[in-house]
């Protein structure tokens, strides 16, 4: 795999790109300290990856993405930062970010996180090369065999382990409403709103309306955070669990999955920010992709 590092830091592209060369993940191909020094030589050299600070001088990462995808760039991008502000990492995952890798840079977490992109990679190429192959036949009966949203959201719902908590209909529900929408990715109408329109298949008056969509949220944050921890469970068994590399960085704040993985060893209360913007975000979007 061909990698492009864009970091103002010059130490992290230095240690980025000694875990990627000595972990024999890749190559490193070129770097940049910021966005706009990086734009020209990404569009002329065309990388698979590209592992982008999210702030910098001149052009932060975000609008970096933006100019590059403007200019049909197709590579896959991969967020560093340490900034945990919500909406900006929102942001980023509506602008195409696959995952994020967390500062200070962790030799074990950039493994797990660049091995499972280069997994997905290796995967749409394939998924790409058979559609081309079946594109001249005929096949009328396909769509028999496909499975619903429903299916889909229920398929990952399970491999979270909570297709059975009272909170999993609700997520259900909301995606189903922004797939009837016809929404795009970005941006998504706000969450309360979202609630409300939910409570309104069962309830009928403004305040029974308001009393449900209260309750939806906490269902929902319930149903989030117990997916966190059964991540964290799983994490402490098998740390390369596909499930676990999959969905842990991709639907949570890494960071936040590792607190409740040392907070289970220690046999401590179970306490974790539930970011219920970014898994329906994320949720959405694996959704809509299919």
């Amino acid at each position: 795999m061909r990698y492009f590092i864009v970091d103002d830091d010059r130490a992290s592209r230095m240690m980025l790109t000694n875990i990627i060369e000595n972990s024999q993940l890749g190559t490193v191909i070129g770097e940049a300290e910021n966005g706009q020094d990086a734009i020209p030589q990404i569009l002329a050299i065309q990388p698979d990856f590209v592992l982008i600070d999210l702030l910098m001088p001149k052009l932060d990462g975000i609008a970096t993405i933006e100019k590059l995808r403007e200019q049909n760039f197709l590579g896959i991008f991969i967020m560093i930062s340490q900034v945990v502000n919500k909406d900006m990492v929102a942001e980023s995952y509506e602008k195409g970010i696959e995952f994020f890798i967390n500062k200070p840079i962790n030799k074990i977490e950039v493994e797990m996180v660049l091995r499972k992109t280069e997994e997905q990679y290796r995967l749409k190429n394939s998924i790409l090369a058979i559609r081309q192959s079946l594109s001249n036949f005929d096949l009328p009966n396909l769509k028999h065999t496909q499975k619903t949203s429903r299916e889909h959201i229920q398929t990952i719902l399970n491999d979270l382990g909570i297709i059975g908590e009272v909170g999993s209909e609700d997520i259900t529900q909301i995606i189903e409403l922004l797939l009837l929408d016809k929404q795009q990715i970005a941006p998504l109408p706000p969450l309360k709103e979202l609630y409300e329109r939910v409570s309104a298949f069962t309830k009928h008056t403004q305040e029974d309306i308001t009393k449900e969509s209260k309750a939806i949220e906490q269902r929902v944050r319930r149903t989030i955070l117990a997916a966190m921890i059964n991540l964290a469970n799983l994490g402490i068994v098998d740390y390369t669990n596909s499930e676990f590399e999959y969905y842990a960085p991709r639907y949570f704040d890494f960071t936040d999955i590792r607190s409740l993985m040392r907070q289970i060893e220690k046999n401590e209360p179970r306490k974790a920010k539930v970011n219920i913007k970014k898994f329906i975000q994320v949720l959405f979007s694996d959704i809509n992709s299919k």
